[in-house]
C-alpha cells in the first residue's frame, strides 16, 4: 500500500467522480482507475458503489477512508513540523546548560536573540554538569552553555563569557577587611568546596595546581548557592565567580591577585552530530560578537 494510493482513494472519495479527481489529481483516468482497483485488491474488500463514472463511498469505504483521513492528516502535520524545525526563522533550538546560568545570562542570551529572530523558540533543560552533559551526548540537545574544561575531543567551542572569580568569605571571617589576596594566603583555611556534578570545580581545581594554595578540609557542596550557605555561616570560605545568583548578605568578595583566576564559559556542540538551522544560526549569533563581559 503506497500514500499515492490513499491520496487518490480521499479525492476520489471527495469528489464522487473518476473523470474530476484524475482531473485534479493530474493523471489519467485510466491510471486512476487502476489505482483504486489495486487499493481494493491489496484491502481485499470493494471501497466505493460505482455507476459509470461516478462513485461514493460504500460501508468499506467510509469505515476506511475516516482512518485514513486522520493518517494523512497526521503526515501532514509531521512534514510541517519538521519543517517549522528546520527552518532557521521559525525553529526550535534545544539547549541545555548549568544550574546557576540560568539566573542571568541564559535570559538575556534568550531576550536578544529573539528580538533579532521572535519566530525561534528554545527548548530549554537545566541541570548539573552531569545531567546535561548526558543531554547532549544522548542527542536530547544540539548546544550546552557550561565550563571550558568539560569539553572533549568531538566537541566544538565558543567563548560566551569570562567572569572573574572572588574569594569569598563572611563579614564575620577573619579576612573580611582585605581588599585582595592570594591564594597562598589561604592555605590552611576551611575551604567549602564542590563535587564532582558541578561545572565550576573542574575549573577552580584547574587553577590550584598551580598555586602553592594547599586546601584545608572542610565540605563539599552539590551547587553553588548551597557553597555561599556555608560561608555566610562562616564555616569556611571559597572561590566563586560573582554572579546574581550567588549575592547573599553578608558575603565579602576579596579580588585574587593571581593572574588568570577567571571562569570560561562558553557554547558547545558535538562536532560529528548534525544540529538544526535553527541552533546553527545561533552558534553564528555568538561567534559574531555576543561574546559577554562582566
Amino acid at each position: 500500500m503506497e500514500l499515492t494510493q490513499l491520496e487518490y482513494f480521499m479525492t476520489v472519495a471527495r469528489l464522487e467522480h473518476m473523470t474530476m479527481a484524475s482531473k485534479a489529481l493530474g493523471i489519467t483516468q485510466p491510471a486512476l482507475s487502476h489505482a483504486i482497483a489495486k487499493l481494493e485488491n491489496e484491502i481485499g474488500a470493494p471501497l466505493f458503489e460505482r455507476n459509470g463514472r461516478n462513485v461514493k463511498l460504500n460501508r468499506n469505504g467510509a469505515m476506511f477512508s475516516k482512518w485514513i483521513g486522520k493518517a494523512l492528516q497526521n503526515i501532514e502535520n509531521g512534514v510541517k513540523e519538521i519543517e517549522e524545525w528546520s527552518n532557521p526563522d521559525t525553529g526550535v533550538i534545544t539547549l541545555s546548560y548549568l544550574n546557576i546560568l540560568g539566573v542571568d545570562l541564559i535570559p538575556n542570551l534568550v531576550r536578544s536573540y529573539q528580538l533579532d529572530y521572535p519566530k525561534v523558540r528554545f527548548e530549554l533543560t537545566q541541570g548539573n554538569l552531569g545531567d546535561i552533559d548526558a543531554h547532549l551526548e544522548q542527542g536530547h540537545s544540539d548546544l550546552m552553555i557550561t565550563s571550558k574544561e568539560s569539553t572533549l575531543d568531538n566537541h566544538k567551542w565558543i567563548i560566551i563569557q569570562q567572569v572573574p572569580l572572588y574569594i569569598v568569605v563572611s563579614s564575620q571571617h577573619h579576612l573580611a577587611n582585605r581588599s585582595a589576596l592570594s591564594l597562598a594566603e589561604l592555605s590552611g583555611e576551611p575551604f567549602i568546596g564542590l563535587k564532582n556534578n558541578c561545572g565550576l570545580k573542574a575549573t577552580i581545581m584547574s587553577r590550584f595546581q598551580h598555586t602553592g594554595f594547599v586546601l584545608g578540609s572542610a565540605y563539599e557542596a552539590e551547587d553553588l548557592i548551597t557553597v555561599a550557605g556555608f560561608i555566610k555561616a562562616n564555616l569556611g570560605i571559597s572561590v566563586l565567580p560573582k554572579t546574581m545568583g550567588l549575592m547573599l548578605d553578608e558575603l565579602v568578595w576579596i579580588p585574587i591577585t593571581d593572574e588568570g583566576w577567571y571562569w570560561e564559559i562558553g557554547l558547545k556542540w558535538r562536532e560529528d552530530r548534525h544540529i538544526s538551522p535553527a541552533a546553527r544560526r545561533f552558534v553564528a549569533y555568538i561567534e559574531n560578537g555576543q561574546r559577554l563581559t562582566v
